[in-house]
């Protein structure tokens, strides 16, 4: 019983150990098949990948070609246009070349045909030269047979009447080279002036001494004037001018004799009545901030002044001193329009003349710049002007130019004379300057009295609309000291008995004439 139990249990075990070794090895089988599927799958993504990488690389390498050949396509029109634009500028280049052989053709056959005119006119001379020759060696011997004189007499005698036949004819020749000169200038200069005056043809806008600021209506006028007048008498303390409410429908007069308080009244009154709120701390804050933008103001002006006359290089430091100048006036002239109008007027005679339009507009737009300070420094304007334009490395011309305009220094170029000259046809021009013909008359005869009432004086004559005095002295009563003294005395007594704007030149001519009459 026991050797069969034992016998069933070791054939139990048996049967275990095989099934155990039958399972190791179908494992190991399933393991390795598994794998060999495993290896066939990485082998095949693998191999997919590789193809897939290779499809890339062809397509990347054709994107490139055309990329390349693209580029290649690109660069070679580029090629192409710079090519064609060289050689275009090749061929305006030759041209131009072409067109400079032609002038230089053209002068060099001038040039010869001077010469050839030159050669005769020496063959001409050599001609009368030896005519002459021949009939001084005539007259000197007729002059022998006759007079018995010797060679170096008669020659001494020919030379004498030759010597005063010349100067006569001379004599004539200047003369009437001169009056044809005069007449041809005075010509010329009465048709540049014509043509300036009539190519510039400027409106004109006389400042009075009144502003007026329209109002959307009367109704406004009550807030203005304000409980009591406190609004109005705020408003005329801080701008220090007048204000005349009554006097015109829906409008408000301002009345003041400086044109700058006039304008930042006008700009407060306009502010108040578009805020609607008018009272006195409302009016001290806007007048505070007009006067404060005023300077901006005037800076924006004479910037518009540059531009209008196409001005270049110009320092921002003249910017305000030109834009002083729109709020000052002469005789009602408007000071900035009318340098404007100069330099215009400077920039077409310049032209005509073949001088440099810009150098003229310069000079036409600077030449009473110094208006804009006089009240801050002594001495005449246009010379105050010169001085700040120098200050600011203008040219000598320009700086002449301006301090000359008035006859104040001597005039070293012909743009002093245009400036001159323009700055009188603008302040001459009908309706230039609003003055009564009266109080002109009256002003020019009492600046003649003046004059004449000084002893030694012949003659006066008050010229330059009033700006100049020139006075003719009796040369044997006033010698020239007398005569420095008395311009002296009389620019005195004008200064004490008239009132009048800018400055007047006062001249003392002394002139002593000796003549003789041949019977």
């Amino acid at each position: 019983m026991t050797s069969n139990m034992f016998i069933y249990d070791l054939s139990d075990a048996i049967i275990g150990l095989v099934a155990a070794v039958t399972g190791v090895a179908a494992g190991y089988y399933l393991r390795g098949l598994v794998g060999r599927w495993q290896a066939e799958a990485i082998e095949k993504r693998a191999q997919a990948r590789l193809e897939e990488a290779e499809v890339e690389v062809k397509t990347m390498l054709k994107e490139a070609n055309i990329k390349a050949r693209a580029e290649v396509v690109e660069a070679r029109e580029e090629f192409e246009r710079s090519t064609k634009g060289r050689r275009k500028e090749l061929q305006e280049l030759e041209a131009k070349l072409s067109d400079r052989q032609d002038n230089l053709d053209k002068r060099s056959e001038a040039l010869i045909k001077k010469q050839e005119e030159q050669q005769q006119r020496e063959a001409m001379l050599a001609t009368r030269r030896s005519e002459t020759d021949k009939l001084a060696t005539e007259v000197q011997a007729r002059l022998q047979r006759l007079a018995g004189m010797t060679a170096i007499e008669a020659k001494k005698e020919i030379f004498m009447r030759v010597e005063m036949e010349i100067q006569s004819e001379t004599a004539g020749l200047v003369r009437r080279l001169n009056e044809e000169a005069k007449q041809t200038a005075e010509r010329e200069a009465q048709r540049v002036v014509a043509m300036a005056v009539q190519r510039y043809a400027s409106p004109h806008a006389s400042e009075m001494m009144t502003s007026t600021v329209q109002l959307p209506s009367d109704d406004v006028k009550g807030r203005i004037i304000g409980r009591e007048g406190r609004n109005i008498r705020a408003l005329e303390s801080m701008t220090g001018v007048s204000m005349l409410v009554d006097d015109t429908p829906e409008a408000v007069v301002i009345s003041g004799f400086d044109p700058i308080r006039r304008e930042v009244a006008r700009q407060a009154l306009e502010l108040l009545v578009a805020d609607g709120r008018i009272h006195p701390a409302r009016i001290e804050e806007v007048v505070d901030k007009v006067q404060q933008n005023m300077a901006e103001t005037i800076k924006q002006a004479g910037e518009a002044a540059v531009y209008d006359t196409k001005l270049q290089g110009v320092p921002e430091e003249l910017f305000t001193a030109l834009g002083r100048l729109k709020f000052r006036s002469s005789f009602s002239q408007n000071v900035l329009q009318h340098a404007i109008e100069v330099s215009h007027l400077m920039g077409v005679m310049a032209a005509e003349l073949k001088l440099d339009p810009a150098i003229a507009r310069r000079i036409g737009l600077f030449h009473d710049i110094g208006k804009g300070m006089d009240h801050d420094v002594e001495g005449a304007h246009a010379v105050i002007g010169a001085d700040l334009l120098r200050r600011h490395g203008e040219s000598d011309v320009v700086v002449n130019g301006v301090a000359s305009h008035h006859y104040d220094v001597p005039q070293e170029s012909l743009y002093a004379v245009l400036c001159a000259t323009a700055d009188a046809i603008s302040s001459s021009r009908p309706g230039a300057r609003m003055e009564s013909t009266e109080i002109y008359v009256n002003r020019l005869e009492r600046l003649e009295e003046i004059a004449c009432s000084f002893k030694g004086v012949n003659k006066t004559f008050a010229v330059q609309a009033g700006r100049e005095v020139r006075v003719i002295v009796d040369p044997e009563a006033i010698d020239d000291t007398e005569a420095m003294q008395l311009a002296r005395d009389i620019s005195r007594k004008i200064e004490q008995s008239l009132q009048y704007p800018g400055q007047i030149r006062v001249i003392v001519v002394r002139e002593m004439r000796c003549v003789e009459y041949a019977r």
